[in-house]
């Protein structure tokens, strides 16, 4: 008896979404992805996006040979060091990561271009989900703007921290802010940029811990690569792999000088005024930025809900675990849920369980390790930490600073650190 090929529409065209089409698509089940942008360039380009030991495991097992391939040539050289500093760029902790491998770098268009490879006939632009209905066969038909319908044996919700698809399916769920807010950026990497950076931060990811619960990361995205690397993929010719510095800034609403979300423009005068006795370098970075590359971020993270009964219809990423930057957990957890769903789902495809089984079980190790994840970044962004208060903040600050100091001369006590920091990234 021939067994029909399960269909699955997935909702959005991000990070989670392309890794579970890849992996689907590679085992045969007709998988058709839908994205609101209309074309493959739309997107902003977004912040860095750092793939730890998690995200890893999910690409090698999602993705076919030669796009992990021209994914590992695509991210920008791995961090030498990890340096912990004051806003004066006074080093509290540093530690030689060279060693411990703390996963790949690249900047978000980039990794989308990439994922997008292969999948060009089941990518569909300009489709923006409405709703959906469930069928009494179990089969759902998917609702887009332009009045166009499209029948499966499941939708998977991947449309990022306003989901659609998770508004219908959970309309309980809650999305609450952190009372964080940040603005982020891009400056090129030239000759009068470099010289603000000192040899580590030039070769690693620095963090700064700054008064008032400020804090700030800066990162160098450097590539190797020489531009005919790319040529066999026509998709990339737009992708600028100019060499970078990402950087942020972020801290609670309440200290920002003026609320960015607020404005339209003067978002890097904003950010000098909230860093005005910070290093002249930090500034002169923050002043040479694109302003092209400028965006403020609400930093947002979702309320675990209660287990759901499963149907025809799931979600996976941060339109169900929207987490803070904190530990760069985010893009990472949605890979893992591509993997975990597309396990599920090609057991079913070969006549092993039912379809709402394997949605089930996927949901239940979803929730857990996602839950999980979305607490432990909840606590490195919370506008109610002693950091954020006026008098408790310095003294908090202050013991921070030295207890970093404490670490950064005794080996021992660094040694531990760098396995910590191993740990995180396997």
């Amino acid at each position: 008896m021939n067994r029909k090929p399960l269909r699955v529409a997935i909702i959005g065209a991000g990070t989670g979404g392309l890794c579970l089409a890849h992996a689907l698509h590679r085992q045969g089940i007709d998988v058709n992805v839908f994205e609101r942008d209309r074309s493959r360039f739309d997107a902003p380009p977004g912040y860095r996006i750092g793939i730890d030991g998690i995200g890893m495991k999910a690409l090698r097992e999602c993705l076919p040979e030669h796009v992990l391939d021209f994914f590992n040539a695509a991210c920008a050289r791995t961090p030498r060091y990890l340096t912990y500093m004051t806003e004066r760029l006074q080093e509290t902790l540093g530690v030689d990561v060279g060693d411990v491998g703390v996963g790949r770098s690249t900047t978000r268009l980039m990794l989308r271009q990439v994922m997008m490879c292969g999948l060009e006939d089941r990518i569909h632009f300009g489709k923006s989900f409405a709703r959906y209905t469930e069928l009494a066969d179990r089969t759902v038909t998917a609702h887009f703007a332009d009045g166009s319908v499209v029948q499966a044996d499941l939708i998977v919700g991947a449309d990022g921290a306003n989901s659609k698809v998770r508004s219908q399916l959970l309309p309980y769920a809650r999305i609450e802010n952190t009372g964080i807010l940040g603005v982020a950026g891009t400056t090129p990497l030239n000759d009068h940029t470099r010289k603000l950076l000192s040899p580590k931060m030039l070769s690693g990811i620095t963090l700064l811990l700054a008064p008032k619960g400020f804090g700030a990361v800066v990162h160098v995205l450097a590539f190797d690569k020489p531009r005919d690397v790319y040529a066999q993929w026509p998709g990339m010719r737009y992708v600028d792999r100019r060499d970078v510095i990402t950087w942020a800034v972020w801290g609670a609403a309440s200290n920002w000088p003026a609320n960015p979300l607020k404005q339209d423009t003067g978002h890097i005068e904003l950010v000098l005024d909230a860093t005005r006795d910070w290093h002249p370098d930090l500034r002169a970075l923050y002043a040479a930025t694109d302003s092209d590359s400028l965006f403020t971020a609400n930093i947002r993270t979702s309320v675990p809900v209660a287990p759901w009964q499963s149907r025809s219809v799931t979600v996976l990423g941060d339109a169900i675990h929207l987490m803070t930057p904190g530990g760069g957990a985010g893009a990472n957890t949605a890979l893992r849920d591509a993997a975990l769903l597309s396990r599920m789902l090609g057991n079913v495809s070969q006549g092993d369980g039912t379809l709402r089984d394997a949605v089930a079980a996927y949901e239940h190790q979803m929730r857990q390790y996602g839950y999980e994840a979305v607490l432990k970044s909840r606590e490195r962004f919370n506008d109610r930490s002693l950091l954020h208060r006026p008098v408790a903040g310095r003294a908090t600050l202050g013991l921070v600073r030295l207890a970093m100091r404490i670490v950064n001369t005794v080996p021992m006590l660094k040694r531990q650190v760098v396995n910590e920091t191993r740990r995180e990234f396997e």
